[in-house]
C-alpha cells in the first residue's frame, strides 16, 4: 500500500497550486483531515468542466479518476453529487476549483497522482 499525505495537507497543496496559477479554490465540504476522499469540482470562469476524484485502486494505490461531466451543466456539478458521496463516504472532501485550462490541470494532476 502506498503512503499518502493526510487529506488536509493534500487539499492545502492543491489550493495553493491553483491560486499560484491565478485560479480560485474553495472548500465546499470539509472531510476527515487524515483520510477523506478528495473530490475536485473543476470549473473555468464559473462554467462546470468536470470532476476529479482521488480513489483507492484495486492494487491499493491512490489514483486520480476523471468522472464524466455529462450530467452537470452551466455552473453546477451534477445535483446529486454531494448526497451520493455522503451516503457512501461521510469523510469525503468537496473542493471547487476555478482554473484556466482545466484540461491541462486534469492532465498534470492525473499524471502526478
Amino acid at each position: 500500500m502506498s503512503e499518502r499525505l493526510p487529506a488536509h495537507l493534500e487539499v492545502a497543496a492543491i489550493m495553493r497550486r491553483v491560486e499560484a496559477e491565478g485560479g480560485f479554490a474553495t472548500v465546499l465540504r470539509k472531510g476527515d483531515p487524515d483520510r477523506g476522499t478528495l473530490t475536485l469540482v473543476l470549473q473555468e470562469r464559473g462554467e462546470f468542466r468536470g470532476i476529479l476524484e482521488r480513489e483507492l485502486d484495486s492494487d491499493f494505490t491512490y489514483r486520480w479518476t476523471l468522472k464524466n461531466p455529462g450530467e452537470g451543466t452551466g455552473s453546477a456539478p451534477p445535483p446529486d453529487l454531494i448526497a451520493r458521496r455522503e451516503r457512501f463516504d461521510a469523510d469525503f472532501w468537496l473542493i471547487e476549483l476555478d482554473v484556466a485550462e482545466p484540461e491541462r490541470f486534469i492532465a498534470e494532476t492525473t499524471a502526478s497522482g
